[in-house]
């Protein structure tokens, strides 16, 4: 709706008022959204008209739009089963608790538990905190002040409560002024004109006499309430005045179209589930009033003999009211995604949701505030094996949008299809339809609103361009491009609803939703791949492409000429056969940002000069893709390694902030008083403040991703920004020392509470990649997750051994159960974590089992024995593919999506005991029990090179081998029970081995880098750990078991050590192991430390501390 109809809709809310009509006014209040009367809404409370006070709200909000708007609907529904309750209308408390209250159940399960106890008491105020509670009509009081606050706070109320200041009767006035107007025109006016109507315009009768001066028409002219109206019939809304002989242009005939394409899209209604009827259906909209606006809006983008020639325009002295640092740069946090990223787009309402598109096929879900991924959809192509889309591993995703409302995600892939799926929030999404749409690719899609009906508009390699409607109903086709369509824009002026289309050529060209063909036919810069976008205003026209000879543009249109009229600069020139296209976004009406040369840039829209650029702390592909969240304060950007960053301004950063300095969540177990109170007391039944469907996961949930940053400290930041981390050199005052740790008050310690499918051994442990869960495998096949809540102790919700977490499992019940072998004890489990945490793949001598970590539900189970899987690893640039190593000592490649064993590797002589890939050096490298190495090519899964480890003198050749590349990939680590080594990764060399000796002299059980590599900790078989300096393997300290064993597990037969280590993904100095005994444990060194021990000092000569540096 434009500004003036806006405008509009006030004036007649204010005659409404003036006149009485009560309900009317609230009724338009409520339907058009625009003004919300804080008076009249304190009225219904201080009433008890629930239902009106619901009715109310619905025209600006619902429940799940965002935590203040769940905290406003959960404070109403409480009061009213609170005094429900205290009327003893046990029935009707029931009513409410079912019907209102269950929706809260998702976030908050405890809590909903605590409400319907209530019901269980005679008098509710003997639950200790709704003792307080008063009688009914202070309590209203109590929470309309709450309301009040959440309502100032809620963004969607922004400038929504205040009405604007209009003089009295001023729609009486503009009208009197009309007719005046009106009254000057006649050919015959009349000194005292009788106004008998306003249905039509006004003329005096025939003539009487000479033409007099105008004369002012009195307000009493206009009739008042209480006249006797005529009967209310059929009527049409206000028609737009004619265009006149100088509306020329390609939208001239838009109104006629108008009706052709209203009756063919209004012939198609869309099917709503019954959950989404409200948000999908928009209210009714005033007809506009043509305007001045509207005869410049029709000259625009007129066809001609125009080129792309750049139109000069003088630049305008502009005082911007925004500054560089408004521009998100700063690095917040970084996810790794597991597959290359090929399409990003933010919720339109929800500014930290992202969804992302993938070249293996996949869409996930992510909140950026948590640094978890929501959900993913993988299970989709797998369970759903008829759909096509499993036929084809090669098939990417070529774009993801949302709907205008945030209720629909639209997907196209590489090859003929297109997806709808229902969202639903918090983390749950519904494929509603498929649709074949084009022959060959479906090169982008985007959805539309002709006749105010939701279409879908796609483009494709078969040259076409398409909408549909919401049954799949193909409703045009536009033919004309002699190239495959690379983009699409719609957009619309007013009334008139539009599409831009490009193609390979470089054509742009423009379509009405009619059978009309193309309006307009430009040539695009450089004649190639170009994009074009909108400002958020919808007034200014960009486009950005690249030509193939590698030269980037980005301009902007001037649409009333089909020139260029403006041209930015600051791209590099580049040489012919480089591959890509420039990807750009635009925000706040303000600024443009270009992903290129391994950098994002920056402009000014009123500049051609660049404004800025930033290499957002590196990482980033030579063209990397973008998007901006509708408030800019956020952008999101590929990097090279198959994740994404997102970078804030300060705006951002206070965001995401928010997020990890909540005092209270939704999913947190004990519920304490919120800081916004609600009945004068702590209220039992008062969610969060900060709840929201997009903060919170439900039980259903599983540990989430986050960014794995190297040598991230949460401790110090609520974002995950890396910090430089650099060494404290000791003082060469002092000798060095070993730090030495022996009891538990020298380090922080926490024991993971036990459950009670407790095994007899942890066999394998993992952090999840957020760093807020942790993941064991039990010696009896069973997997057990703990994760960290957020809360006043842990406001990060990282894990962290100050905190003891919680066992998790989904509302269900379910158990991780692996399929286990005839004979469980001769079993080599194995497990990996899908990078994105969405899933798990273990084994325990049987099939290996898929588990999605939302539910514990098994997706999937293949490679049943023999032979065994004995070690696990996805591959890191895409989830689908598997290195599975084996009891047979072969490994297979085997490809998730299409259940198939792509290769089999062969080279060692015993079973596989480790695997991990470097995509830097584009390698697998293989360990196994024969103490031997194998680098394998991944591109063509080549044995390139086998190196025999050393071993120490008297050692048999034999035993578990585990290898582990370092953050940079330029090292490989290799653990032996006989040694710990560090080899050269390029070469495969070795260049430092550290043998047990001394105090440490027990075999290593397990050993692991931390996340930044620094440092390698190291289990012993009699319960010692040591940290050792990763660039030399010097140990710099040493662990007793009795800092966090018990005396009986120390002396029990045989003696309790640990089996495994596993690192914190963001924090470099925690670990956990897990025991002999089945318990695990975390540690971390005290605060006041920081870190384990300091290094040794290069030209200390003591022996047993010292690896052996080997010279080649």
């Amino acid at each position: 709706m434009s500004s003036l109809s806006r405008e509009l809709v006030f004036l007649i809310l204010q005659f409404l008022d003036e006149e009485k009509f009560k309900e009317t006014v609230h009724k338009l209040e409520q339907e058009s959204g625009f003004f919300f009367n804080m008076k009249y809404f304190e009225e219904k409370v201080h009433a008890g008209e629930w239902d009106e006070v619901e009715k109310y709200l619905s025209g600006f909000t619902k429940v799940d739009d965002n935590r203040y708007s769940m905290k406003i609907f959960f404070e109403i529904r409480k009061q009213k089963y609170l005094e429900a309750l205290d009327r003893h209308d046990r029935s009707k408390a029931v009513d409410i608790l079912v019907k209102d209250l269950k929706v809260f159940s998702t976030f908050n399960e405890e809590l909903y538990k605590e409400i319907t106890q209530l019901l269980t008491l005679e008098n509710f105020r003997e639950n200790e905190q709704l003792s307080k509670y008063g009688d009914t009509k202070s309590a209203r009081s109590i929470m309309l002040i709450e309301l009040k606050k959440l309502i100032e706070a809620n963004p969607l109320f922004r400038e929504k409560l205040v009405f604007p200041t209009l003089k009295a009767s001023r729609l009486r006035t503009l009208i009197n002024q009309s007719l005046n107007w009106q009254h000057q025109l006649c050919k015959n006016p009349r000194p005292n004109p009788d106004i008998k109507t306003l249905f039509t315009d006004h003329t005096c009768s025939p003539p009487n006499g000479a033409r007099t001066s105008p004369v002012s028409v009195p307000l009493a002219a206009v009739p008042k309430a209480g006249a006797a109206y005529p009967q209310l019939t059929a009527h049409t809304p206000f028609q737009p005045p004619p265009a006149g002989p100088s509306l020329a242009g390609w939208m001239a005939n838009a109104a006629a179209s108008s009706s052709v394409q209203s009756a063919v899209v209004a012939a198609s209604s869309i099917p709503v589930p019954p959950n989404q009827a409200v948000s999908m259906l928009k209210r009714p909209a005033i007809t506009d009033y043509q305007s001045a606006e509207s005869e410049q809006l029709m000259k625009r983008l007129r066809p001609g003999g125009h080129g792309v020639d750049e139109a000069t325009y003088p630049a305008p002295i502009s005082q911007p009211t925004w500054s560089v640092d408004d521009l998100p740069r700063t690095v917040a946090c970084s996810f790794s995604h597991g597959s290359n990223v090929t399409s990003m787009d933010f919720h339109p309402s929800r500014h930290t949701l992202l969804l992302v598109g993938s070249a293996n096929g996949e869409f996930t879900l992510y909140e950026i505030g948590l640094r978890e991924a929501l959900l993913s959809n993988l299970n989709i192509y797998i369970c759903c094996v008829q759909s096509s889309v499993v036929k084809d591993s090669s098939i990417s995703i070529n774009r993801v949008t949302w709907s205008p409302d945030g209720d629909l995600i639209g997907v196209a892939f590489a090859k003929h299809l297109i997806h709808l799926h229902a969202y639903h929030q918090p983390n749950e999404t519904r494929h509603v339809l498929e649709i074949d749409a084009h022959i060959g690719a479906v090169n982008d899609i985007a959805f539309s609103r002709p006749n105010k009906q939701l279409c879908v508009v796609t483009c494709g390699d078969d040259k076409l361009i398409k909408v549909w409607d919401m049954h799949g109903q193909k409703l045009f086709t536009f033919e004309g491009h002699e190239a495959p369509v690379y983009s699409i824009c719609p957009h619309h002026k007013e009334s008139i609803q539009f599409i831009f289309s490009t193609s390979l050529d470089g054509k742009i060209k423009a379509w009405l939703y009619d059978n009309m063909g193309s309006r307009v036919d430009y040539d695009a810069p450089g004649k190639w791949c170009t994009t074009m976008l909108y400002s958020a205003d919808g007034t200014r026209l960009f486009s950005c492409g690249t030509s193939k000879e590698g030269d980037s543009y980005l301009v902007e249109w001037n649409e009333s000429e089909g020139s260029i009229k403006r041209t930015y600069s600051g791209f590099r020139k580049r040489s012919a056969g480089v591959g890509g296209v420039v990807q750009f976004d635009t925000a706040q009406n303000h600024f443009l940002a270009a992903g290129e040369d391994n950098q994002i840039k920056f402009w000014d829209v009123d500049n051609t000069n660049m404004l800025t650029c930033t290499e957002a702390e590196g990482g980033l592909p030579a063209l990397p893709r973008l998007k901006f969240n509708k408030e800019g304060n956020l952008l999101a950007v590929t990097t090279a390694d198959s994740g994404f960053k997102i970078l804030a301004n300060a705006d951002g950063l206070r965001i995401l902030r928010s997020f990890g300095n909540r005092p209270f969540e939704a999913f947190r177990p004990q519920y304490e008083a919120s800081s916004m109170k609600v009945s004068g007391s702590p209220v039992v039944a008062g969610i969060p403040p900060n709840i929201s469907r997009m903060d919170h996961l439900d039980r259903n949930s599983p540990a989430k991703p986050s960014p794995i940053l190297n040598g991230g400290d949460s401790a110090s930041r609520s974002i995950d920004i890396k910090p430089r981390i650099s060494e404290e050199k000791p003082d060469k005052a002092k000798p060095w020392e070993l730090t030495e740790v022996s009891n538990s008050q020298q380090c922080r310690v926490a024991t993971m509470p036990e459950t009670p499918d407790q095994p007899s051994k942890v066999v394998r442990l993992l952090y999840t990649n957020s760093g807020g869960g942790l993941l064991a495998l039990g010696s009896n096949a069973i997997q057990r997750l703990w994760k960290w809540s957020r809360n006043e102790q842990n406001p990060s919700g990282k894990a962290t051994a100050s905190v003891v977490p919680l066992h998790w499992q989904p509302n269900s019940g379910l158990v991780m159960t692996n399929d286990v072998a005839d004979n469980p004890e001769d079993a080599v489990p194995c497990i990996a974590l899908s990078k994105n945490d969405s899933y798990v793949m273990s084994a325990c001598g049987g099939k290996v089992s898929l588990f999605n970590m939302m539910t514990f539900k098994v997706m999937t189970t293949f490679m049943p024995p023999p032979p065994a899987s004995t070690f696990l690893a996805f591959h890191p640039q895409d989830n689908n593919i598997i290195a599975i190593g084996m009891e047979d000592s072969t490994i297979h490649i085997y490809n998730v999506r299409v259940d198939e064993v792509k290769t089999r590797l062969k080279g060692h002589q015993k079973r596989i005991t480790g695997l991990a890939f470097s995509t830097n050096l584009h390698v697998l490298v293989s360990s196994g029990a024969d103490a031997q190495l194998c680098v394998w090519t991944t591109d063509t899964w080549e044995k390139k090179k086998t190196v025999a480890l050393q071993m120490p003198a008297g050692k048999a050749p034999t035993g578990d081998t585990r290898v582990q590349f370092s953050s940079d990939q330029n090292r490989l680590l290799v653990v032996h029970e006989t040694q710990l080594a560090i080899y050269d990764a390029s070469k495969m060399e070795r260049i430092y081995q550290w043998i047990p000796q001394d105090t440490l002299s027990a075999p290593i059980s397990h050993a692991s880098y931390s996340c930044n590599s620094q440092l390698v900790f190291a289990a012993f078989t009699d319960g010692n750990i040591a940290v050792f300096d990763a660039d030399n393997l010097r140990l710099r300290c040493r662990i007793a078991s009795s800092v966090y064993m018990s005396s009986t597990a120390m002396n029990s037969n045989p003696p309790v050590h640990p089996l495994v280590v596993a690192v914190h993904p963001n924090e470099p100095n925690q670990f956990a192991v897990g025991l002999s005994d089945g318990s695990t444990k975390v540690l971390e060194p005290l605060e006041s430390e920081g870190k384990w021990g300091t290094p040794a000092p290069v030209d200390n000569g003591t022996q047993w501390q010292d690896a052996c540096i080997i010279n080649h």
